[in-house]
């Protein structure tokens, strides 16, 4: 019998275990350094992602410091942690098809340095499309793109529930 494939909406919802905070140990330690590191459950970083206004800006990394302050772990886990924003991002895709007109802003959230993520629902020209309806700049460096000036315009991430 054929296994039925779940949405992103029902992925984002699954939270298993999550969020689990656990002590850095083995080669981990080389990378990330001693401590703990929190694994978020992927609501938990869709409500990060719904927390960006119009005109604001994040990344990865900055909702990875949002969630490890949140759950007083040294750092959140970047693997998951951009697992659950690409879920985050599709679900809203299938939100937006479904006919809903507040989704996650999944185009406010960027890689390390301000690029575009490629990955995201509708691909780069789409991303830009929306990064640029709400103000922001982007300009192409090679084959990538990034928002012009992206740090000035990060959202402050403090009161991350």
């Amino acid at each position: 019998m054929a296994k039925i494939k779940r949405s992103f909406r029902e992925k984002l919802r699954d939270s298993k275990d999550l969020p689990r905070v656990e002590k850095i140990t083995g080669k981990l330690i080389t990378r990330w350094g001693k401590g703990t590191f929190v694994i978020p459950a992927p609501i938990e970083v869709d409500a990060v992602m719904r927390k960006v206004p119009r005109g604001k800006l994040t990344t990865v990394n900055e909702i990875r410091t949002a969630l490890a302050k949140k759950h007083r772990a040294t750092i959140a886990c970047p693997i998951t942690t951009g697992i659950f924003a690409m879920i985050a991002a599709r679900a809203a895709d299938e939100e937006e098809l479904a006919g809903k007109k507040r989704v996650t802003p999944y185009w406010r959230t960027l890689k390390v340095g301000g690029e575009l993520n490629p990955k995201y629902p509708g691909g780069l020209a789409v991303l830009r499309s929306r990064l640029q309806a709400e103000g922001h700049e982007v300009v192409v460096r090679g084959k990538r793109w990034f928002v012009a000036d992206h740090e000035q315009r990060l959202a402050r991430l403090d009161g991350v529930s």
